[in-house]
């Protein structure tokens, strides 16, 4: 039976995401699903959790924006542009308030989603046993291998409440085909208790069945379907449009005092009331860029042509 899935991010954000959530994104430096970030912002969804592995603009923003109480992830940064300033104001100076860090690595919070789809309570890895992030961390367990005798740790399952991710297209029921990197989203999608999936276009199912090997996300792991074209900018999306690395420019230079990222997030977060008008503030000759330089740069063949 086909169910429609399809709605506004306004109406998925209010009817799936509770203030003290834990939240996870999809994306891995790219794909990330930052208008989802903006949202979140929108309607003061307070007191989160994140757990990622290595993102940027997605949890900068809510991080710089005060919703974010603790962050579980290997990395927070901005790109080659430049450092978390946000995560390390919060981090540092509680400003605009304290942020818990349960630190990992990239491998570690990929277990971690793997464990929560598995629906399984940990797993065990071989990485960080030359580091201090054991030490640091009491949620890993050090112990020896039952079988090998080897020393290993154990990581715990992530469950988050809500997964936010953005792929290239989807159908109304939610199944959704990704290219280019994966990141953790397939495991993300099956370990969280709610998924909002956004995507650069909502194509009719018979479309998904041409290549269904494409398919990452299926659509029983999905409650909500938004069409989102651009809903990773500044950010890229392979096969769509290169990452706006004068915009990241911009709002890292504002970042670097609350004062001024405050100044940006009215101009940039408040001042509009769809999605929509955000693009239309951008200008359709500077999206026009970031396409032709995707098409130019990352020469992906387009879906079409599999």
């Amino acid at each position: 039976m086909s169910i429609n899935k399809v709605t506004t991010l306004t109406e998925a954000v209010q009817g799936l995401v509770n203030d003290g959530d834990t939240i996870a994104l999809g994306g891995i430096l790219s794909r990330e699903p930052v208008a989802c970030s903006y949202e979140l912002i929108r309607q003061h969804k307070k007191d989160l959790t994140i757990i990622v592995d290595s993102h940027d603009e997605s949890v900068e923003l809510l991080i710089g924006a005060g919703l974010v109480k603790k962050v579980e992830s290997a990395y927070i940064w901005v790109g080659v542009i430049g450092s978390g300033l946000n995560f390390r104001r919060a981090v540092e100076k509680g400003i605009p308030r304290h942020v818990e860090v349960e630190d990992y690595t990239n491998l570690a919070i990929g277990m971690r989603f793997l464990a929560g789809a598995l629906g399984v309570p940990f797993m065990p890895v071989l990485s960080m046993s030359g580091s201090d992030i054991p030490k640091y961390n009491d949620k890993i367990v050090s112990m020896k291998d039952p079988y090998k005798g080897q020393q290993v740790n154990l990581v715990p399952a992530a469950e988050p409440d809500v997964a936010f991710i953005h792929v290239q297209r989807a159908d109304k029921m939610g199944n959704a085909q990704i290219w280019g990197m994966l990141a953790n989203d397939v495991n993300i999608a099956r370990a969280a208790k709610k998924v909002i999936l956004t995507c650069e276009e909502i194509i009719p199912t018979s479309e998904i069945r041409k290549i269904p090997n494409m398919t990452q996300i299926p659509h029983y792991c999905v409650d909500a379907v938004v069409e989102l074209p651009f809903g990773a900018h500044p950010l890229g999306v392979a096969g769509y449009y290169w990452l706006d690395t004068p915009f990241r420019k911009e709002w890292l230079k504002a970042s670097k005092s609350q004062e001024g990222f405050d100044a940006w997030l009215e101009e940039w977060v408040f001042s509009w009331d769809t999605f929509e008008e955000y693009l239309h503030k951008l200008g359709s000759d500077r999206l026009a860029k970031l396409r032709k330089l995707e098409r130019d740069n990352y020469r992906i063949p387009r879906i079409e042509n599999y």
